[in-house]
């Protein structure tokens, strides 16, 4: 089936009416999972490992898992206080997105010979994901829909969509797969924060000093996990520079510097 139109290239008003849409989201959806198990073609064969990049690679999805359970978490208390209907219908296949990207993650734990992944990602969760994932869900937990969908829609998910696309570049061949598809839902949920953020701030333009006091709060936080990340997925120092300067991008184009 052929890839449809990227919902970043669409006019405003197509945006709108097509990124809250349940239909569009299947259609989405149907395009690039039909066929695959758990994220993956059925009966895939992992690529031969040494035990030390096995360990690295599930400490590397245990804070994959981190991110994931948090926009999961996030977004079904988000459909709670969102704005209006379409929001909440967006929301809703968002919530079914992060359950399929945790599931397959967790799923490939378990391929890895994880007994445990729950008790694994316990062990192994970067701090500073953990101490993310507690601020977004006060957020959220304080009605806070605005600094709540910054937290989640764009710095959360540029952070995963630049580390997942380029740990997707070199990883074996199933946990490529399983990132790839994950990627092409990330992109779909930042573009649904621009969205919403960028028509916020339009209307109401003092309210971009109180998303750069969350966005401040959250760089530390951010920068950290992604650095130890990337440095787990043998990015060179020069490439993790890169990486941080997209996610940090992703706050510019809303006009949120410093």
């Amino acid at each position: 089936m052929a890839e449809r139109q990227d919902i970043h290239d669409l006019s405003s008003s197509e945006f709108l009416e097509k990124v809250h849409s349940f239909e569009v989201w299947f259609q989405s959806v149907e395009g690039y999972l039909s066929g695959l198990e758990y994220g993956h073609a059925e009966n895939a064969v992992d690529d031969p490992m040494t035990d030390v990049d096995r360990e690295r690679l599930i400490s590397v999805l245990c804070n994959y898992c981190v991110g994931e359970t948090a926009a999961l978490e996030g977004a079904s208390g988000l459909i709670r206080i969102a704005p209006n209907r379409l929001a909440k219908i967006f929301l809703s296949t968002q919530v079914v997105d992060e359950g399929r990207h945790l599931e397959v993650l967790l799923h490939r734990m378990s391929d890895l010979g994880v007994a445990d992944p729950e008790g694994e990602i316990a062990r192994r969760a970067s701090p500073s994901l953990v101490a993310f994932k507690r601020r977004l869900l006060e957020l959220v937990d304080f009605g806070d829909w605005e600094a709540a969908i910054l937290a989640q829609n764009v710095i959360l998910e540029a952070l995963e969509f630049a580390v997942f696309r380029r740990h997707a570049e070199t990883a074996d061949r199933i946990t490529s797969e399983v990132l790839y598809g994950i990627v092409k839902d990330e992109r779909r949920h930042i573009g649904f924060g621009e969205n919403e953020l960028g028509r916020r701030l339009r209307a109401t333009p003092r309210l971009s000093t109180r998303l750069l006091a969350v966005k401040r709060e959250l760089d530390h936080l951010v920068l950290d996990a992604l650095e130890t990340t990337a440095r787990s997925i043998g990015v060179d120092v020069g490439e993790r520079e890169t990486l941080a300067r997209m996610y940090l991008e992703s706050v510019r184009r809303l006009g949120l510097e410093g």
